[in-house]
């Protein structure tokens, strides 16, 4: 197969994320491969899975810093020197600011655990639930300089339970991020990917879909 894309990945916590990511990667046709982890945690158990599967894995603690750009400049300096093409952003709990931005022009992606541009921010499972959403999802889109709010590049959708607490609804949505988040890197990497302002197309486009989600069911 031709050159594999090189991807970083930033995170903070456990890193399920990353290990979808790693999963989808020891496939043979997967066309990315992950250069380097970096935590800002050292404490992150994103690191040890990392060095279990063989990859290089690194802690840049932001609290050894002055500020978010000295901070950023670091993590800069970490990726181009692993050679990485796409920063892969797996809970990864720091804002980005326009060092990283201006170092990887749409080149930084993050996965969201709601349907975009509903419900940006942090708890976002309860806040669905509070406000009586039929629905909710994750989304990965590329990063801006707001909150949540680059392009989309592709959601998932899960219903939203009568009997849902907000870990019941995260488990049941995290399962989707598993399978977007490298779904979403296969296709950046394979160069179908095409951003026009905040419309992101994939060419070639897949097969539309046209069946409607309804909660609750129009039956019964």
């Amino acid at each position: 197969m031709s050159k594999r894309m090189r991807l970083g990945v930033l995170a903070s916590g456990g890193g399920s994320n990353l290990q979808a990511i790693i999963d989808r990667c020891r496939d043979g046709g997967f066309p990315a491969e992950i250069a380097v982890v970096i935590a800002n945690n050292p404490d992150a158990g994103a690191l040890e899975r990392a060095r279990q599967a063989g990859i290089p894995a690194r802690c840049i603690n932001h609290r050894d810093f002055a500020g978010r750009e000295p901070f950023d400049a670091a993590l800069v300096a970490a990726l181009r020197e692993a050679g990485v093409e796409l920063v892969v952003l797996a809970g990864f709990m720091r804002i980005i600011t326009r060092v990283m931005l201006d170092a990887f022009p749409q080149r930084i992606i993050n996965i969201h655990p709601a349907l975009l541009p509903a419900f940006p921010g942090l708890h976002v499972q309860q806040q669905a639930i509070d406000y009586g959403a039929r629905f909710s999802g994750c989304t990965v889109h590329f990063v801006d300089g707001g909150v949540d709010t680059g392009p989309i590049i592709i959601q998932a959708v899960v219903p939203v339970l009568p009997a849902d607490t907000a870990d019941t609804l995260a488990a049941r949505i995290l399962e989707q991020e598993h399978r977007i988040y490298p779904r979403a890197i296969e296709l950046i990497a394979t160069g179908r990917v095409h951003v026009d302002g905040r419309t992101v197309a994939i060419a070639p486009a897949a097969a539309p879909l046209s069946a409607a989600l309804v909660n609750p069911s129009l039956e019964g």
